[in-house]
């Protein structure tokens, strides 16, 4: 359906649609936390706004982008917004929609015509999604699927096909995972857990991944981690959770070339 990208990748692991879903959720409310994922950067400009309502979203990327910003990733809670504007994207055109259908097909579809790629999701508790889609990303092809169990057979077909998980996110309980070709990882791993996965991460982190995609819903959180084709350097990362969005900590983290790379809202602890 549209251009076709360099087949690549590997399987790092084989894995089964709802295979951790047999587990039991543990008795009593789940804890939801704001999970923040920081990479290292060259000095740059970030921006973040949250607790956005709808009629306020279009001000506030507006005035981004005449300062020459554009969105990098999107988060919801209790049916706000939280974006992420920056300077250190490479994007050279971007659209977006707020939607009460998630994952809109049709408008996606569109804008897949148009040239533009999904580059970051954020679904609402009330079942609608904020979906921002870019020009200027390095994508030849994108798929993506929405299910009410985290997909790990559609991934795996995928992974098979020289796909990676760009992008993902959830809306009550349903999962939204995008997939692109040509994104740069030969290699990804799956961490999904009823608890912040903390032991999975670092496990990986030695290993030289890197968290490029996170996703909570109340019951589960779900972190994608990809090696990159070329090691350069190490990149660090960090990763923070707080009850509250993390604005104080945030502008601790610019003082050390920290920024933001993703970003969601859901299950952490029991």
């Amino acid at each position: 359906m549209y251009q076709m990208g360099q087949k690549r990748g590997r399987l790092v692991a084989e894995l089964e649609d709802g295979e951790l879903l047999k587990k039991k959720l543990r008795l009593g409310s789940p804890a939801c936390q704001w999970i923040s994922v920081y990479n290292s950067r060259p000095s740059m400009k970030q921006r973040y706004r949250y607790n956005v309502v709808d009629s306020r979203l279009y001000q506030h990327v507006e005035k981004g982008e005449e300062d020459g910003l554009y969105i990098s990733c999107v988060a919801s809670s209790s049916n706000l917004w939280a974006i992420v504007m920056d300077a250190g994207t490479c994007f050279s055109s971007q659209v977006y929609e707020l939607s009460p259908i998630f994952l809109h097909k049709e408008w996606i579809m569109e804008q897949w015509e148009k040239n533009y790629y999904i580059t970051s999701v954020a679904g609402a508790s009330n079942g609608g999604a904020l979906v921002v889609m870019s020009k200027g990303t390095p994508y030849t092809q994108q798929s993506y699927k929405v299910c009410d169990v985290f997909p790990f057979k559609w991934i795996n077909k995928k992974w098979k096909e020289g796909f990676s998980v760009t992008s993902m996110t959830t809306a009550d309980n349903k999962w939204g995972i995008v997939m692109s070709r040509n994104a740069g990882y030969p290699s990804q791993a799956v961490e999904l857990d009823f608890l912040y996965p903390s032991e999975g991460i670092h496990r990986r982190w030695e290993k030289g991944y890197r968290i490029t995609s996170a996703a909570a819903t109340d019951d589960q959180a779900a972190f994608i981690l990809g090696a990159p084709k070329r090691k350069s350097q190490d990149m660090m990362q960090e990763t923070l959770r707080t009850a509250a969005f993390p604005s104080t900590h945030v502008k601790d983290k610019w003082l050390k070339n920290l920024y933001i790379s993703c970003i969601c809202y859901g299950r952490t602890v029991s």
